[in-house]
């Protein structure tokens, strides 16, 4: 059981990548907190833990209010008195990804949740993470390393995540390991309008070497190792799960 004794907060748990992260770690040990601004969602994620015999604790939070990020933290310290581990995949698309300049409340909108919700929920969590020598793993994006046909706003804030993600693993050494998983694009609720249109579909799996597309146990799995033991020595890392995708 790789993540026995762990204690993990999973923002975004209501579906997608965080749903399966909270699942995996459960699976692994972890008492989970599956906070989500849809709480319903993270609720469902919770009862699910917890019928396979597993601990779990919802918690409603909104990333971009660093009030409500402290109380996510409280709340799972509350409970199980440490948090050992945060992965930060509460996240938005945004916009049309055709449009080359989005709207100033949809720019700001991307920026807010991707970027400096990932920021405020790291800071929230950094005094319990510090106590148990814990990690954080981020969620950035292929669209973070490279360009492509995506959201102008989405992209920064991917960029922005990957830089961050350095420089709090700098910051934070030796205490606290920050790495991030770079996703390439991933069947998941978040991207089903895009991947409902044959033509970006047929044009994403072309550009995958594995030929397709990811699956959220496959980023999941990378979570998972990036935030075990097995990864003591590992920091500062932007880890691209991609299908082979930026090596091409």
């Amino acid at each position: 059981m790789r993540m026995r004794g762990k204690v993990a907060i999973v923002t975004g748990a209501a579906s997608g990548l965080g749903r399966a992260t909270a699942l995996r770690f459960a699976e692994e040990g972890a008492r989970v907190a599956c906070a989500d601004r849809a709480f319903e969602g993270a609720q469902a994620t919770a009862k699910a833990i917890e019928g396979a015999g597993g601990e779990a604790l919802a918690v409603e939070v909104n990333v971009t209010d660093e009030a409500a990020c402290a109380r996510m933290v409280t709340a799972t310290v509350g409970r199980w008195q440490a948090v050992t581990t945060l992965v930060n995949a509460a996240g938005v698309r945004g916009g049309d990804r055709r449009d080359p300049a989005p709207a100033t409340a949809d720019w700001q909108r991307i920026i807010d949740v991707n970027l400096t919700g990932t920021f405020f929920a790291s800071r929230a969590a950094l005094p319990a993470l510090r106590a148990a020598r814990g990690v954080i793993t981020n969620i950035a994006s292929i669209y973070g390393l490279v360009g492509g046909s995506i959201s102008p706003a989405y992209a920064a804030s991917k960029g922005g995540v990957a830089n961050l993600t350095r420089q709090m693993a700098l910051d934070w050494a030796p205490d606290v390991r920050v790495n991030c998983v770079c996703p390439g694009v991933v069947e998941t609720p978040m991207t089903k309008s895009l991947l409902e249109d044959p033509a970006f579909r047929e044009a994403a799996e072309r550009r995958h070497p594995l030929k397709r597309l990811g699956r959220p146990e496959d980023v999941a799995n990378a979570i998972l190792y990036l935030c075990s033991d097995e990864a003591s020595w590992v920091t500062g890392v932007a880890l691209p799960v991609d299908g082979g995708y930026t090596a091409a």
